[in-house]
């Protein structure tokens, strides 16, 4: 499986009122894992940004006067995100906008749809937490991601931090665990620490432990608890 975790940031609200997008960020993940591979680019608008959205994400128009226009660089993103799952917080609001720019580059080009699928965590997260706050904020404090540079919006920190709280939404796992550094034992006799052999996988102790840290966490932060625990029971 392959996805791609998106996030845009805009001059205004509204691409019907003529606003364009200034900055994408998109993050890779294939079976859930993330690969490094990125696309992230910042974009002459080739108009003003409202006052209202600078507050937001602080780019201005003369950082983005130099930039490239999104027709130049159209044809690496449809590269990119061709035949992925694209997971997008508020999906469409992101994929109004990818549209409204792909008409203005070419009639015929089509939409993000033609390219590649759409899940909207937003969507998810009000299903998960009915009733609760959902915005990327609410749910990086309920997943316990460290959301403390997000001073201002940017399109690849959002889209980096929804990277975490999306595998924590479905799965229990963050980006952060699965780059762990894993130790790879080939000969179990020659070890001082305890093991346990599960299925024929020697597993050190020391990865045990942290494991069962992390159920707990889990555990604690999830309304429904950790469905490990419940499959071991």
């Amino acid at each position: 499986m392959r996805q791609i975790v998106l996030d845009t940031e805009t001059t205004g609200l509204e691409p019907q009122d003529g606003h364009r997008i200034i900055e994408i960020g998109a993050l890779e993940l294939v079976e859930r894992r993330p690969t490094g591979n990125m696309f992230h680019k910042y974009l002459n608008p080739e108009r003003d940004v409202e006052e209202g959205a600078l507050q937001v994400h602080g780019l201005s128009n003369e950082f983005l006067q130099d930039k490239q226009r999104f027709a130049e660089v159209v044809e690496e993103l449809l590269a990119f995100i061709q035949g992925a799952e694209l997971i997008i917080h508020n999906a469409p609001f992101d994929i109004g906008f990818l549209n409204h720019e792909l008409t203005l580059c070419d009639p015929e080009a089509g939409k993000v749809e033609d390219y590649a699928t759409v899940l909207d965590t937003l969507t998810l997260a009000r299903e998960l937490h009915p009733g609760q706050r959902n915005s990327l904020d609410a749910l990086c404090r309920r997943y316990e991601v460290d959301n403390s540079n997000r001073q201002l919006h940017g399109a690849l920190l959002d889209a980096e931090l929804l990277l975490d709280v999306y595998l924590m939404m479905t799965g229990g796992q963050s980006a952060l665990d699965l780059n762990l550094k894993q130790t790879v034992v080939h000969d179990a006799d020659h070890l001082d620490l305890p093991v346990r052999d599960i299925a024929g996988v020697v597993v050190p102790a020391d990865e045990l432990q942290l494991h069962a840290e992390r159920i707990s966490a889990i555990d604690q932060s999830s309304e429904s608890g950790a469905l490990w625990n419940k499959v071991l029971d």
